[in-house]
C-alpha cells in the first residue's frame, strides 16, 4: 500500500518542484493535486467544509502544469490530480495534456477526475451544473477514444466531433491509470468506465461498507485510492491495508517552504515503519 499526499499547490507556499522533491527523498509515493480554476465571488454553493472558501481554492496552480514540473523534477514518484474538475475541461484539450504529462513523466500519471460541488463556478464554464454527472461520463468516453484511436471521433450529447488527429498517444497502455472521485453515487460509472476510486474516508471503518457496495456493483478488483480525512497516523492509515486499499493520500496542508519540509519530516516519522 502506497502513501502519498494531496495538497493544493499556490503562489503563496512551497513551489511543485520543491515539493516534489522533498516528498521523494522522505520516500513518499505520490503527490496528488487539486484543481480548482476560479472561485466565483458572490457563490451561493455551501462550502463543504463550512464557513467560507478558504483562499487556496482560487490561489492553486493549475494541476498539469504544476504536476509537470513536480515529475521533471522527481524520477520515481507518482503524479496525480486528485482531482480534476472534467466539467470545467474541454475534452480534446485534457486528452492531450494528460497524454503530454504522461510522456514526460514517464508514465508516472494518475488521472484523478470529478465532476465539482461547486454549482457557480461550474456554470461560468458554460455548462448546466444539473447535468454535469453525463457530460463528464461523455468527456472521458470521448477522452479514450483520443488516446486509444489513431483517428478517433466522438459523436454524443454533449461532445461531437468528426475523426481528428491527436498526439501524443499516452506512454501507459491503453492509457494513464483513470480514478473517479465521489461517493457510492458514481460506482456504477465506475463500472462502466472501468476505473478505480478515489475515495475520502476518515477511517477504515468508515470505508469498509463503501467498499463492499462499490465491488458489488463494479467488481472485486478496483483500484480504490483512499483520501486520508483523519488525523495523519500511521496504526489509523495502516488499517485500509486489510480493505485492499492500494493507495493512501494524506492531506498536506498550503504552508510556505520551511513549514511544509517541516511538516514533511513529521510525516516522514509517523510513517517510517509502513512498508
Amino acid at each position: 500500500m502506497g502513501i502519498g499526499v494531496l495538497t493544493f499547490v499556490t503562489d503563496e507556499g512551497i513551489s511543485p518542484v520543491e515539493l516534489g522533491a522533498a516528498l521523494e527523498q522522505r520516500g513518499f509515493e505520490s503527490l496528488f493535486l487539486a484543481e480548482h480554476t476560479h472561485i466565483p465571488v458572490d457563490a451561493r454553493t455551501p462550502y463543504p467544509g463550512g464557513g467560507p472558501i478558504p483562499p487556496k481554492y482560487y490561489r492553486t496552480l493549475d494541476p498539469f502544469v504544476a504536476l509537470t514540473a513536480a515529475a521533471v523534477a522527481t524520477k520515481t514518484l507518482v503524479v496525480g490530480t486528485g482531482i480534476a474538475l472534467v466539467p470545467q475541461r474541454d475534452p480534446i484539450l485534457t486528452a492531450k495534456e494528460v497524454a503530454s504529462l504522461d510522456l514526460v513523466s514517464q508514465g508516472r500519471f494518475r488521472f484523478g477526475v470529478g465532476v465539482g460541488w461547486l454549482r457557480e463556478e461550474i456554470a461560468n464554464h458554460g455548462v448546466d451544473p444539473a447535468v454535469r454527472g453525463r457530460l463528464s461520463e461523455e468527456r472521458l468516453r470521448a477522452m479514450i477514444e483520443i488516446w486509444t484511436q489513431e483517428k478517433a471521433e466522438f459523436h454524443g450529447e454533449f461532445v461531437d466531433f468528426d475523426p481528428i488527429y491527436s498526439w501524443p498517444k499516452p506512454t501507459t497502455r491503453p492509457y494513464p491509470p483513470l480514478y473517479i472521485g465521489g461517493g457510492p453515487a458514481i460506482f456504477r460509472r465506475i463500472a462502466r468506465l472501468n476505473t478505480g476510486w478515489i475515495s475520502m474516508a476518515p477511517s477504515a471503518d468508515a470505508l469498509s461498507g463503501q467498499l463492499e457496495e462499490l465491488r458489488a456493483v463494479a467488481g472485486p478488483d478496483v483500484p480504490v485510492i483512499n483520501i486520508h480525512a483523519g488525523e495523519p497516523k500511521a496504526n489509523d492509515v495502516e488499517t485500509y491495508r486489510d480493505l485492499g486499499v492500494e493507495h493512501v493520500l494524506i492531506e498536506l496542508p498550503t504552508e510556505p517552504r520551511d513549514q511544509t519540509l517541516r511538516r514533511l519530516d513529521e510525516l516522514q516519522t509517523e510513517f517510517a515503519e509502513l512498508g
